[in-house]
């Protein structure tokens, strides 16, 4: 295998408030290589999308990353620590969108609506290119092509609020590809679209993929997603992983107790009429009321008194590229 493009070592960001620490992400590592999907998987609230924002350092106040390196390897076969970054730097400001593109949760909160969709990608092509305003047209009109938007030349004078859900997210693909990144973050991009549509948007991810050899992080809770589109997945909880490998281990063997609670939590074709789905008891604790030892301890159908609820588990490697965080495998 080639060498990560994206390596992420020991990530902490927290978010500092009147009432306490949020330890939003505490201590997340992870690898993404070219031309393969990295999924990013667990509940609401598991440090998902703060990771991705963390990348691209858009996280925003009282949040700022405390320690870690985020270890970015350039076209040129340098690397640079994009932790070690300010936010507001030229170097960070050329990074996003220039080297990593991201396609937000909500698109019509994400698009203005007080410009056009092709104003808004001429925009993003012209920051990280020297064409005229007619040529960065041109290639907006290309791009919109490029993710199947019907009638381009027309629709690049469209607003965002003209277009369906499925359009924008579409328009938002284009904008994170403007100025061809190598890296592409996904969070939650077929939220609240119709099944159809997600199923498209999804496809038209891997098809350009495919084309650019982009490396892809895709953020999502739904772990059907994850089996569809995934080469590797990272599973968090609260703040951490707490297992990771490629996706045909983590669906056919997985370890920790909770990727085997979220996998059962799967709607199946072969379920009997009127079976329950199965749940995962409780819900995540308050950020603000940790639970001491294996956060996930609480919730555990494996739970061992005086071990989970005592020391957080150490990473194990179980196999090849699989490892996990739990007191059960401990040597």
């Amino acid at each position: 295998m080639v060498d990560p493009i994206l390596q992420v070592r020991d990530l902490h960001t927290h978010f500092f408030a009147d009432e306490g620490v949020v330890r939003a992400v505490d201590g997340t590592s992870f690898d993404l290589y070219p031309g393969r999907t990295l999924g990013i998987v667990g509940e609401s609230g598991c440090g998902k999308s703060v990771t991705a924002r963390s990348i691209l350092r858009i996280v925003e106040r009282p949040g700022r990353i405390v320690s870690g390196q985020i270890l970015l390897r350039r076209g040129d076969g340098s690397q640079i620590d994009l932790a070690a970054q300010s936010p507001d730097s030229a170097e960070m400001r050329t990074i996003r969108g220039g080297e990593i593109g991201l396609v937000f949760q909500e698109p019509m909160s994400s698009l203005s609506a007080f410009h056009t969709v092709g104003n808004q990608i001429i925009e993003a092509v012209r920051l990280h290119s020297k064409l005229s305003k007619k040529a960065a047209r041109d290639r907006a009109i290309e791009l919109l092509a490029m993710v199947g938007i019907p009638r381009p030349a027309q629709r690049v004078d469209a607003y965002s609020f003209e277009l369906s859900g499925g359009l924008r997210q579409r328009v938002m693909i284009a904008l994170a590809l403007a100025a061809e990144p190598g890296i592409l973050i996904a969070d939650e991009p077929t939220t609240a679209l119709d099944v159809t549509t997600q199923a498209q948007i999804l496809d038209l991810i891997r098809r350009l993929q495919q084309e650019r050899q982009l490396a892809v992080i895709l953020i999502t809770h739904d772990m059907g997603v994850i089996a569809e589109m995934a080469d590797d997945v990272v599973v968090m909880y609260l703040g951490k992983e707490v297992e990771k490998g490629p996706v045909d281990t983590i669906f056919h063997a997985p370890r920790h107790p909770y990727t085997r609670s979220l996998l059962r939590s799967i709607p199946s074709v072969l379920a009997r009429p009127r079976d329950r789905l199965a749940t995962i008891a409780g819900s995540i604790p308050h950020p603000f009321a940790r639970p001491k030892g294996c956060p996930f301890h609480p919730r555990c159908p494996d739970f061992m008194p005086g071990t989970c609820d005592r020391d957080f588990p150490k990473e194990v490697a179980i196999a090849d590229r699989h490892s996990t965080a739990c007191h059960l495998y401990a040597s």
